[in-house]
């Protein structure tokens, strides 16, 4: 992928960490899942813990899908502000962030003028370690999330490392997939779509599973869509594309953990699905053809 070909957007900030020790919204220390929406790493954190407990599922999902918004005490989570300032540009991997970052918003911005919409760019907050947003207190170990409540991206750039070792998920339009789909999260947001789906359910069919297909699906509908922008696209780039989407299907996480995968417990969807979907909106570059809440077949 030739990313240098692309312009930098000015929405890519730095927290610099100040904001994730004391307490969140009243609650004192620990991690609250309600409003996140997880992304490509997110599954495994609620994959694992729901594996060696079986009697925290049920607490585990309604924490983990407790729907698009957030209360206002979620809310008032945010970091104060001063405690983000600009990202480093002459940090490669940031430019390679501001370069996909600002692709989005050169595709997403003509589509919603052209329905007489203005669309909100988005800003994308990286972090180490550990952050606080919009929906709570976040680790590194969640991978990387969208938050309805403050309309932000945040993403731990270590989790491009783990993609290359634990994912084998490798390549420039594989990290970029991830920046796309958490952005299709935003896009979802600002048409009302989690909205109208309220609090997601679990499940192979399930609305969560819908939601996070439907992304797969924007993040095609940008690669199409950026290609003709920028004709970036090189050799291998689909394909790096559509196996990280396959390697953080729910049923590969789930062989992986235990050995069988258990479909009632699906947030995301399988690898075949991901793939799918992600390739129905590569090869369409139409919104209209990610209509997962009713597709009769996922």
């Amino acid at each position: 992928m030739d990313w240098q070909k692309g312009r930098q957007s000015d929405n890519v900030v730095q927290d610099d960490g100040s904001g994730g020790g004391g307490g969140f919204g009243g609650g004192g220390g620990g991690m609250r899942f309600g409003g996140f929406h997880l992304g490509i790493g997110g599954t495994i954190i609620v994959v694992i813990i729901a594996l060696i407990f079986p009697q925290t599922r049920p607490l585990i999902m309604n924490l983990f899908l407790s729907g698009g918004g957030a209360d206002s005490s979620q809310q008032a989570a945010a970091p104060a502000p001063g405690q983000r300032h600009a990202a480093d540009a002459n940090d490669p991997q940031v430019r390679f962030v501001s370069t996909i970052l600002a692709s989005t918003e050169d595709v997403w911005g003509p589509y919603f003028q052209s329905m007489g919409n203005q669309y909100e760019r988005p800003k994308l907050v990286l972090f180490h370690g550990q952050t606080s947003s919009g929906c709570g207190a976040a680790q590194e170990s969640m991978g990387p999330f969208y938050c309805p409540a403050d309309h932000l991206v945040y993403l731990d750039l270590d989790f491009f490392k783990e993609m290359d070792t634990r994912f084998h998920a490798s390549g420039d339009f594989a990290r970029a997939y991830v920046i796309a789909h958490e952005v299709g999260h935003h896009v979802q947001n600002l048409l009302g779509v989690m909205q109208q789906v309220g609090r997601p359910t679990e499940g192979a069919t399930g609305t969560s599973v819908r939601l996070e297909l439907q992304a797969d699906c924007f993040a095609g509908v940008w690669g199409n869509k950026s290609q003709a922008q920028l004709n970036w696209l090189q050799a291998g780039d689909i394909d790096s594309a559509l196996n990280a989407a396959s390697q953080v299907g729910d049923d590969t996480l789930q062989k992986e953990s235990r050995g069988y995968a258990v479909p009632d417990s699906f947030t995301h969807g399988t690898s075949a699905q991901r793939s799918r979907w992600f390739k129905a909106g590569f090869q369409s570059g139409d919104i209209r053809s990610c209509d997962t809440f009713n597709a009769a077949t996922l």
